[in-house]
């Protein structure tokens, strides 16, 4: 079965070599040129040698005309004595091979017809070989999976060339399959785990391709009571471990691992820490082995740090996560940028959850009251919309906090214990000021801003105002908000004027007269 040197693409069109291929042995050698059709740079070309490879090899795993077993080298197949009917079948799966590792290379081609096409194609070829094993099975009932074809499906979307988002995207209807999302995650364990530790570093577009995949992988909450299988078996097996959450969810824990414990781009660090709290760690087998992942990232400082409060508060709440200098490092990611921040509205959210128990000490939260206050001297009226009810709701969950803003021979301002530059809040003498600021802040331009920091004069045992509505306000919306407001009507003078001093003959009361 040797290649014929005069044989090549064009001499007969591919339709007619797919017939001569399946209707006889003897025509085996036209499948050169069917795969070398697939080499082709014309993109019609090739899309047409594709689906002529997937009717080809599909007949034949489903005729049986594979070798099925452990595949041995084509020379010594083809030097022994083996029979006509096993030489065919094992010159075949080398065809077949040599098809799907074409298909891989072409998941990375220009034209994103031709990677989709590929894409179907070899997940046609996944289910095929599933149902019509070319591996030997030891036990009778044993699960079953083309785990080789899979890991180059897996390896072609996880391309370090190049971005595979679109492509991805169309993979994703795949995975609501449940024995393709489990070894989805084996397989992007096993790819990851071919990256080097050292440097240089896999190229970035791996890991965006990584992190694609991985987020695309969404776990059911609940086990059902039914499975869904791409590949279809005749008796599926209560005894297979793709058929039980808790096996999905050890995979999925290792997939994460497995990619969190990289020296990734810090673009993608904060993509991971956004959706940690719904996406990870309510689908992870132990959500406690991300402890030491969202400590250090909460160490980092800057918007890592306010990410990473999302997932801490999960384990902290959830999981009896102890973090002793947790307040002292949520006081110290009070600075200027906080008001500026893309991720404000979350940090906001979550320190208010963070600082309504009632076991927290008066100093605690006096210090933030008072950090917050200061640093409102210099926030943008949106910000300040924001923050001036966050600090009155302080005042009302700690009443013992009151006496900031009831202290009537209270220092003066150039006398103010308060230390700004203090990191920890138990030494920065905050209980022993007042909010001054607040009372400046009623004399603000904006009279929004001005109304809300004259809350501070009522009484405080009112219900908390919920902040919810302003966590998302923005410049753009204070500012549609004014021009909405339309102009206030004025008193106008309707006493017409009588003259210079008010004397009807005075000589100049002409020029006042309104005729």
């Amino acid at each position: 079965m040797e290649r014929d040197p005069g044989a090549g693409p064009g001499k007969r069109p591919l339709g007619r070599l797919l017939e001569a291929v399946l209707a006889s042995r003897g025509e085996a050698n036209a499948v050169f040129d069917i795969l070398a059709a697939l080499q082709s740079e014309d993109q019609e070309e090739i899309q047409e040698a594709v689906r002529t490879c997937s009717r080809l090899f599909g007949a034949l795993l489903e005729r049986g005309d594979l070798f099925v077993g452990r595949l041995p080298s084509e020379e010594l197949i083809m030097a022994g004595s083996q029979g006509a009917t096993r030489t065919y079948k094992v010159w075949m799966r080398h065809r077949y091979h040599s098809c799907c590792n074409r298909l891989g290379e072409l998941l990375a081609h220009p034209s994103f017809q031709v990677k989709e096409l590929a894409l179907s194609t070899l997940m046609k070829f996944v289910q095929l070989e599933g149902k019509h094993p070319l591996e030997k099975s030891k036990w009778e009932g044993q699960y079953l999976f083309p785990r080789e074809l899979f890991k180059l499906v897996v390896g072609g979307l996880l391309s370090p060339g190049e971005d595979t988002a679109l492509l991805l995207s169309q993979f994703r209807g795949f995975l609501e399959y449940d024995d393709i999302r489990y070894h989805t995650m084996q397989a992007a364990v096993d790819a990851l785990a071919r990256v080097p530790d050292g440097h240089p570093e896999a190229p970035l577009p791996f890991w965006n391709n990584a992190f694609a995949l991985l987020s695309a992988v969404s776990l059911p909450r609940q086990e059902s009571g039914t499975c869904s299988l791409y590949v279809q078996h005749a008796e599926p097996s209560d005894k297979w471990k793709v058929t039980h959450l808790k096996e999905h969810r050890k995979a999925f824990q290792l997939m994460w691992l497995s990619f969190l414990k990289r020296q990734l781009p810090l673009s993608l660090y904060k993509k991971v820490l956004v959706i940690m709290h719904d996406a990870i760690l309510p689908h992870l087998a132990q959500p406690a082995l991300m402890i030491d992942f969202l400590t250090s990232s909460y160490d980092v400082g800057g918007a890592i740090s306010l990410l990473a409060l999302n997932g801490l508060f999960i384990l902290i709440h959830q999981h009896n996560l102890e973090y002793p200098d947790f307040y002292r490092k949520l006081y110290s990611l009070l600075d200027p940028s906080i008001f500026h921040v893309k991720y404000r509205a979350r940090f906001f959210h979550l320190a208010d959850l963070f600082l309504s128990s009632s076991h927290l000490p008066a100093y605690l939260v006096a210090a933030f009251a008072k950090r917050l206050s200061h640093l409102a001297l210099t926030a943008p009226p949106e910000a300040l919309l924001l923050v001036l009810p966050f600090i009155c709701n302080l005042l009302r969950q700690h009443p013992a906090c009151r006496i900031l803003v009831h202290r009537p021979h209270g220092p003066e301002l150039d006398a103010d214990p308060y230390d700004p530059e203090e990191e920890d809040p138990a030494r920065s003498r905050a209980l022993e000021s007042s909010l001054w600021e607040l009372q400046a802040l009623q004399r603000h331009y904006h009279p929004d801003v001005s109304k809300a920091a004259s809350a501070i004069n009522q009484e405080l045992s009112a219900p908390e105002v919920s902040i919810a509505p302003l966590l998302e306000l923005t410049s753009y919306e204070v500012f549609e908000k004014d021009l909405k407001k339309g102009p206030e009507a004025m008193p106008l003078e309707f006493t017409p004027a009588r003259g210079l001093l008010g004397r009807q003959e005075d000589l100049c009361a002409q020029f006042f007269t309104l005729s």
